[in-house]
C-alpha cells in the first residue's frame, strides 16, 4: 500500500465544534470556534492571531485543542505541503500552569488513544482525529498524540521522533535552554536532538507572553544569525511559529480578541460582568506580613459561612511568614481555617497533594455547600496564571498591572459569588534598590497605587472585574529590562555541543533578560548519594526535582561543604563546592540534609526528606543509606548487609542460606520502622500501605544473586529489571527483540530514517542521504575489539557474523570492554565515518561535496559527538577495520588515537548551509531512528514516495 493510497483511506475530518465538544463535554465559546476557522482558512497560523488577547477565565487552553484539530485536518496532504507544525509547545513562566495544563493535555491524549483502539465508527469524531494524527507518524503502534512535560531537573522525555505529533508542556527555561543547545536536564549528547525538536516544525504557544518577552524577541534574532541557510521544510514549518496568549497584552499590534458575538454569549457575559470590589490598604511599614494576615482575617471575619480565600505574595519566604502569622491567629481562636501554602519551589510529591487540596476546595465550577471550615491558600505568582480556581475572597501584596489583573482572575472567576471582595495591600519597599522600587516589579507598584488612589478613597472599594479593570488600572507600565544581543559568533559557540568552549556565554540572559536571568539549580534527595566518579542509581526523574535559585542554595550550604552534582550524562556524580554551581545544574542531596518540607524548599528545615525513588526502583544496599532510612541503632544493619551481598569474611564464601536469612531479617527491620514520610501522621493511611507493599515486593523478588553493578551501589530492585537507561548512552545494550545482526540493524535504521525524513517533508535528495546515513551509521562496530566487547565469548576465526547489540550484563560491561582491548572512551562512530570517507573516495558515483559532507557528519554525529570534533583516546593499534558498503569493500585504520581534523570545518560548512536547527533536525532523524529500532519499534509497512 502506498502512502498516497493510505491518505485516501483516512476518515473524514470533523468540524472543530464537534471535536471540541467530544473532548470537553461542552460546546466551544464563539471565539474558540472563530479562531479555529481563522487558522484553517489562512492555511497557517495567521498574523492576526499571533497574539490571542482573551481575558482570563475564558478558556485560552482551547488553543491546544485548535492546534491539535488543525494538525489532524492536514493529515491527507503531502508532507511537504503541510503547514500545521507537528509539535505543539505550550510554554509558560509558572510551573503550576504546566501541571494544570498537563491535566488537560494528558486527558486529550488519553482520550484520543482510547478512541483509536475502539472498533470502527465512522461517526466518531475522536476516532477520526486520532487515526488522522497517527497516520502522520511512521510507527504503526504510535500514540495518536504524545504528551510530554518538561518542568525542571533531569528531563529524559521527548517526542519519539520528528514525525510524531506531540504536545510538549514546558517552562520558559526548559524551552529556551533547548532552543539554544543547552537544554536543562538534557544530557550533553542529546542536546542537539532537543534543539531540533524545539527549533523546527513547532507551534510555540506562549501563555501570558508578557512574562516571556525576551524569549519572544529571541526568535527573529536567531533567524538573522543564519541568513543564507537552505530551508529544509516549507516556510510555515521550517522555523518555530510563535503565538502569544495573554489577557494583558500590548495595545499596539494585531490581536485576536473577543467580538460582539462573544460578548453577547450568556456565559461569557456572566464572567465579564463578575463583580470584584477591591479595597486599598496602605501600610507605612515595609513588613507586609502583618497587614496581609490582618486583611485576610478581616475578610473572613465578615463572611457569613465557611469560605475560600487566596493570599497572593511575591516571594516564597513571604508565603511561609504569612502562613505562620495566620496560624497564630488560628491558635488564638480568632478564626477557624485550613491553610495551604503553594510556591513554585515544590517537589511533585508534595505539590500533588497541595494541588488536590486547592482544586477540591476552590476549583472553578465545583459546589462546596458542605464546607465546614475556611480554606486559605497562600501562594506566590505560581498560582496567578492559568490556575482554574474560583475564590470568594482575595488579598494581594502590591504588584504590577499585569500581575494584579491575573491575580484578580482567580476571584469570582465564573461570576457565581456576589459577595466576593478583594484587598490590595501596599507597603513601601524593604531593601532599597537602585531604582527605589520593589523586588520583582520594580517601580510599578507605585504606579498601581497612584491609579487606585485616584479612583477610591480610604475605606472605599472599586470594581476591578474584567469589564472595568482596564479603565481603572490603565496600560501596564512594567519594564522587562533588556536582554543581550544574540550574535552569530555566540550561536556558533553554543552549537558546539560535544566540546563546549571554556568560558562560553551563559544562555539564561538571552531568554530571561539581564536584570532577572533564570539562575536556578535542580535538587533531588536520596538516601544514598554516590561518591565522585560513581553513577547514581536509580536514574532520577523530573518528579523528584525542585528548582531553587543558586544564591539561596549557596546561602543554605556551608561554603566548604561538598556538593554532589550530576554530570552531563545525568548519571555520573561529581563532587564540587557550592561556589562552582552553574545554572541548570542537578544536585543530589542526602535525605538527612533537610532543606525541604511539605510546603517545598525550606532552607531552615533540618527534618529528613522522603526519597521519592525508593518505591518505584528499589533499595540501595548501603549501611549508611539504610541508617538514614531506618532509625534502628540497636540492629546490626552493617553486618546484615555484608551477609546479604555475599561479602567474603576471613576468606569464607557466604552460603546462600545465610544470605536468604539475612535478607529476611533486614526486610523485617525495615518493615517495622517506616521512614519519615511513610507514617500515617505524615501523608495519611495510604503512605504506610505503600511502604508495606514496597517491602512485600522486595520479599517476592529476592534478587540477591546479582546485586552489584560496576560503579553503582548494590541494591534490591522492586522489579525484575532496572528501568531502561538512556538508550543513546549505552545503546549497544539496548536491543531486546529487534534485529541483532549488524547488517540487519543498519538496514532497519536506514529504512526508518527514510520513512521519517519523508513523513516530515524533506526534499528527495536529503531523504536519500539520511537513509544512507542510517544504513552506514554502525559499520564501525565491525572492529574486532568492539565485536569481542559485545560478545566476550566470540571466536574471531569461527564466528563470522557481526552483531550490533550485546546481552552482556551491565555488571560486567566495563570489565568486558577492558578484556576486549577496546580503548576506554573510544567511539565506534569515528570508525564508521572513516569507512564512509573511504567509500566516498572509491565510489564512481560519489555525491557532490555538500552531500558527502552531510553523509559523513550524520554518521559521525549519531551519538552526539563530532560537534565539532570526536576527541581522540589512547590507542595506537595497527589493526584495520573492514566492511562492505553498498557492494564496495572498504578498509581503514582502527587506531582511535588519530583525529579527523577535517570534521570541524565540515561541521561549520553544514551549519552555514542548513542553519544550526536544520542540521540538528537531520541528525535527530537518524539518531531517533536508531533509538526506535534499538528499542524494537514497529514501522508502518508503507512504500513512502
Amino acid at each position: 500500500m502506498t502512502e498516497v493510497a493510505s491518505r485516501e483511506l483516512l476518515p473524514s475530518m470533523p468540524e472543530f465544534g464537534v471535536f471540541y465538544e467530544a473532548v470537553n463535554g461542552r460546546e466551544p465559546f464563539p471565539w474558540q470556534s472563530r479562531l479555529a476557522e481563522t487558522v484553517a482558512n489562512a492555511d497557517r497560523w495567521p498574523e492576526e492571531a499571533e497574539e490571542v488577547g482573551v481575558p482570563t477565565g475564558l478558556g485560552k487552553t482551547a488553543c491546544l485543542d485548535v492546534a491539535i484539530w488543525w494538525l489532524a485536518s492536514q493529515a491527507d496532504r503531502q508532507p511537504a505541503e503541510r503547514t500545521a507544525p507537528t509539535r505543539i509547545w505550550w510554554v509558560v513562566n509558572r510551573r503550576l500552569l504546566i501541571d494544570s495544563t498537563w491535566d488537560h493535555a494528558e486527558r486529550v491524549g488519553e482520550t484520543l488513544s482510547f478512541a483509536a483502539r475502539e472498533p470502527d465508527d465512522a461517526a466518531d469524531p475522536l476516532k477520526s482525529v486520532a487515526l488522522r494524527l497517527r497516520s502522520l507518524a511512521v510507527d504503526s503502534s504510535a500514540e495518536p498524540l504524545e504528551v510530554v512535560r518538561l518542568r525542571g531537573g533531569v528531563a529524559w522525555q521527548r517526542p519519539t521522533d520528528p514525525s510524531q505529533p506531540a504536545i510538549v508542556l514546558s517552562t520558559i527555561p526548559m524551552y529556551g535552554s533547548r532552543l539554544l543547545f543547552r537544554g536543562y536536564g538534557s544530557s550533553r549528547s542529546m542536546r542537539p536532538v532537543d534543539a531540533a525538536l524545539a527549533g523546527t516544525d513547532s507551534l510555540v504557544l506562549i501563555d501570558e507572553a508578557h512574562l516571556a518577552r525576551h524569549l519572544m524577541t529571541l526568535f527573529p534574532a536567531l533567524q538573522d544569525c543564519s541568513p543564507a541557510r537552505r530551508p529544509l521544510l516549507n516556510l510555515a514549518r521550517d522555523v518555530p511559529r510563535v503565538v502569544a496568549l495573554t489577557a494583558t497584552g500590548d495595545a499596539e499590534g494585531k490581536r485576536f480578541e473577543l467580538d460582539k458575538t462573544d460578548e453577547e454569549h450568556p456565559e461569557i457575559r456572566k464572567r465579564l460582568d463578575a463583580a470584584k470590589p477591591t479595597q486599598l490598604l496602605v501600610s507605612e511599614k515595609s513588613d507586609q506580613v502583618r497587614p496581609l494576615a490582618e486583611a485576610t482575617v478581616s475578610l473572613l471575619s465578615a463572611a457569613t459561612r465557611p469560605s475560600t480565600l487566596v493570599v497572593f505574595v511575591n516571594a516564597p519566604r513571604t508565603a511561609r511568614a504569612v502562613r505562620d502569622r495566620l496560624l497564630k491567629e488560628k491558635k488564638s481562636g480568632l478564626a477557624d481555617m485550613d491553610i495551604v501554602v503553594l510556591t513554585g519551589q515544590t517537589r511533585e510529591r508534595e505539590a500533588q497533594a497541595t494541588r488536590a487540596r486547592i482544586l477540591d476546595g476552590m476549583g472553578a465550577g465545583r459546589e462546596f455547600e458542605d464546607r465546614t471550615r475556611h480554606l486559605i491558600v497562600v501562594a506566590t505568582q505560581t498560582l496567578e496564571v492559568g490556575a482554574d480556581i474560583d475564590a470568594e475572597f482575595l488579598v494581594t501584596e502590591s504588584c504590577g498591572v499585569r500581575a494584579l489583573t491575573q491575580r484578580l482572575g482567580r476571584l469570582n472567576r465564573l461570576g457565581r459569588h456576589p459577595h466576593a471582595r478583594a484587598i490590595y495591600v501596599h507597603c513601601p519597599p524593604g531593601r532599597k534598590r537602585p531604582d527605589g522600587g520593589w523586588p520583582v516589579y520594580g517601580t510599578e507598584p507605585q504606579v498601581v497605587l497612584d491609579r487606585l488612589e485616584s479612583k477610591i478613597g480610604l475605606g472605599e472599594t472599586v470594581d476591578l472585574g474584567p469589564a472595568h479593570i482596564a479603565a481603572v488600572l490603565g496600560e501596564p507600565d512594567d519594564d522587562p529590562g533588556r536582554a543581550p544581543e544574540v550574535l552569530p559568533a555566540l550561536l556558533w559557540e553554543w552549537v558546539k555541543t560535544t566540546t563546549p568552549p571554556v568560558g562560553e556565554a551563559p544562555v539564561e540572559p538571552y531568554f530571561s533578560g539581564i536584570a532577572q536571568p533564570d539562575r536556578s539549580v535542580s535538587l533531588i534527595w536520596r538516601i544514598y548519594v554516590p561518591s565522585g566518579g560513581e553513577r547514581l542509581w536509580p536514574r532520577p526523574t523530573e518528579r523528584e526535582f525542585v528548582d531553587v535559585p543558586i544564591a539561596e542554595l549557596r546561602e543554605a550550604l556551608d561554603p566548604d561543604e561538598y556538593v554532589h552534582r550530576l554530570g552531563s550524562d545525568g548519571i555520573m556524580v561529581e563532587v564540587i563546592r557550592p561556589a562552582e554551581l552553574r545554572p541548570g545544574d542537578q544536585v543530589v542531596l542526602r535525605t538527612d540534609r533537610g532543606l525541604l518540607d511539605s510546603d517545598g524548599w525550606a532552607p531552615d528545615s533540618h527534618a529528613p526528606v522522603v526519597d521519592m525513588s525508593l518505591l518505584q526502583s528499589g533499595l540501595p544496599l548501603d549501611a549508611e543509606a539504610l541508617g538514614r532510612l531506618c532509625d534502628a541503632p540497636d540492629r546490626p544493619l552493617s553486618a546484615l548487609l555484608r551477609t546479604v551481598t555475599g561479602e567474603v569474611e576471613d576468606g569464607d564464601e557466604v552460603e546462600d542460606a545465610r544470605r536468604e536469612a539475612a535478607l529476611d531479617e533486614l526486610l523485617e527491620i525495615l518493615r517495622s520502622c517506616p521512614p519519615p514520610g511513610f507514617t500515617e501522621s505524615d501523608y495519611g493511611e495510604s503512605a504506610i500501605e505503600d511502604w508495606e507493599s514496597f517491602i512485600s515486593m522486595l520479599e517476592r523478588n529476592r534478587d540477591i544473586t546479582s546485586v552489584t553493578v560496576r560503579g553503582e551501589v548494590a541494591r534490591l530492585r522492586s522489579s525484575r529489571r532496572d528501568r531502561v537507561l538512556n538508550i543513546d548512552e549505552l545503546d549497544e545494550m539496548s536491543m531486546a527483540e529487534a534485529t541483532a545482526d549488524l547488517d540487519g540493524h543498519n538496514s532497519e535504521v536506514g529504512a526508518r530514517a527514510r520513512r521519517v525524513a519523508s513523513a516530515v517533508g524533506l526534499p528527495t535528495d536529503l531523504v536519500r542521504i539520511v537513509a544512507q546515513a542510517g544504513r552506514f551509521h554502525d559499520v564501525g562496530k565491525a572492529d574486532g575489539r568492539f565485536q569481542r566487547w559485545l560478545d566476550p565469548g566470540r571466536n574471531d576465526e569461527t564466528d563470522a557474523a557481526l552483531i550490533a547489540k550485546s546481552s552482556v550484563p551491565r555488571s560486567v560491561w566495563s570489565a568486558a570492554r577492558a578484556e576486549s582491548g577496546w580503548p576506554s572512551g573510544g567511539r565506534h562512530e569515528d570508525l564508521s565515518a572513516r569507512l564512509v570517507r573511504e567509500w566516498l573516495n572509491r565510489s564512481n558515483g560519489q555525491p557532490d561535496d555538500e552531500s558527502a559532507d552531510l553523509l559523513v557528519h550524520l554518521v559521525i554525529s549519531h551519538h552526539g559527538k563530532g560537534r565539532p570534533l570526536v576527541p581522540p583516546v589512547a590507542d595506537g593499534t595497527d589493526a584495520r577495520v573492514t566492511y562492505e558498503l553498498d557492494g564496495a569493500r572498504v578498509s581503514c585504520s582502527a587506531d582511535l588515537s588519530r583525529v579527523d581534523w577535517t570534521q570541524p570545518s565540515r561541521f561549520k560548512r553544514l551549519n552555514e548551509l542548513y542553519g544550526p536547527w536544520g542540521l540538528v533536525l537531520l541528525e535527530a532523524i537518524v539518531r531517533q531512528a536508531d533509538h526506535a529500532v534499538s528499542a524494537g519499534a514497529r514501522i508502518r509497512d508503507l512504500e513512502v514516495r
